[in-house]
């Protein structure tokens, strides 16, 4: 176990890892780690990071265990990454208490903790003194969302944009799972048909559910509502087309149902941050022959 341990200091924050026994630490990347501290950092930190826990079936170390224990009775803050819940769930700390870890892991998860009540949906789940987090991507998303509780909104999106992604993702794990019910098949209904004018309605009505059911549905799984959603589709889809072909931008936007460029333009800029023309001379694989005006 090789726990992340940040301390405030008078130049923002500091860091630290370290792990049950000091020394070489060999990872699943194929590389070791050098670890020069051991378990005595948990005393002077306020947020441990708990990385990951391989395998997962791996008992918590007596030792590992009361550490975390000391660090949170003092009033340090316990977080982990995917896997890493596994870990903290044997703490006791999570009982009574939701969590979230990785789909691939919630039912496990939820099988050997049953007193934990598990959320396969959710990024992250923070109750201050404990959070967790689904994959290593929404490991990033929660501690920008801890950044944002700690430093504020601006310098929350500040990392944000030093690290090229945005201060907070909509929607949950869902988007990201294999297809599993209805919602999926109207999801897979609804990205083959982007170009058509296609609106809440007609998703409503393909499922032959209320447009307030299908809204509930989508908050529920996903997160969003369903206009947000088929709109993000579209200026994802834009983006591939962007990437991948030399269309212009105004067919662009007929091709993913956005009618104009000027809508794609306003709808991208808002999503993305920036132009299509723009985004295009960034990400292009250089596969067009033609060229759209951003």
């Amino acid at each position: 176990m090789s726990p992340t341990v940040p301390r405030p200091g008078h130049a923002g924050t500091e860091f630290d890892v370290c792990a049950e026994t000091p020394g070489p630490v060999p990872t699943t990347a194929g590389y070791t780690m050098s670890v020069p501290r051991g378990l005595s950092a948990l005393a002077s930190a306020d947020t441990v990071l708990i990385p990951g826990w391989a395998p997962l079936d791996e008992p918590l170390p007596a030792r590992v265990r009361t550490a975390l224990l000391r660090a949170h009775a003092r009033g340090a803050r316990l977080v982990t990454i995917c896997s890493g819940v596994f870990a903290l769930t044997r703490t006791g700390l999570l009982d009574g208490r939701s969590a979230t870890t990785h789909w691939q892991r919630a039912a496990r998860l939820r099988a050997e903790f049953p007193d934990v009540r598990v959320e396969p949906d959710a990024l992250y789940v923070d109750h201050g003194d404990v959070a967790t987090s689904a994959g290593a991507g929404a490991g990033i998303d929660l501690r920008l969302h801890l950044v944002r509780k700690d430093h504020g909104a601006a310098h929350a999106a500040l990392v944000a944009r030093h690290m090229v992604m945005p201060p907070r993702r909509d929607g949950g794990q869902a988007q990201y799972a294999p297809p599993s019910d209805a919602l999926d098949g109207l999801l897979d209904w609804a990205g083959a048909r982007l170009g058509t004018s296609l609106s809440v309605g007609d998703l409503a009505a393909h499922l032959n559910v209320s447009p307030r059911t299908l809204a509930r549905r989508f908050t529920e799984r996903l997160g969003t509502s369903p206009g947000a959603w088929l709109l993000s589709r579209r200026v994802a889809e834009a983006r591939t087309l962007l990437e991948e072909t030399g269309l212009p931008v105004e067919a662009i936007a007929a091709r993913v149902g956005l009618t104009s460029a000027v809508n794609l333009r306003r709808r991208f800029r808002t999503l993305v941050g920036t132009t299509p023309d723009a985004y295009r001379r960034t990400f292009s694989s250089g596969s067009g022959t033609g060229s759209g005006r951003g």
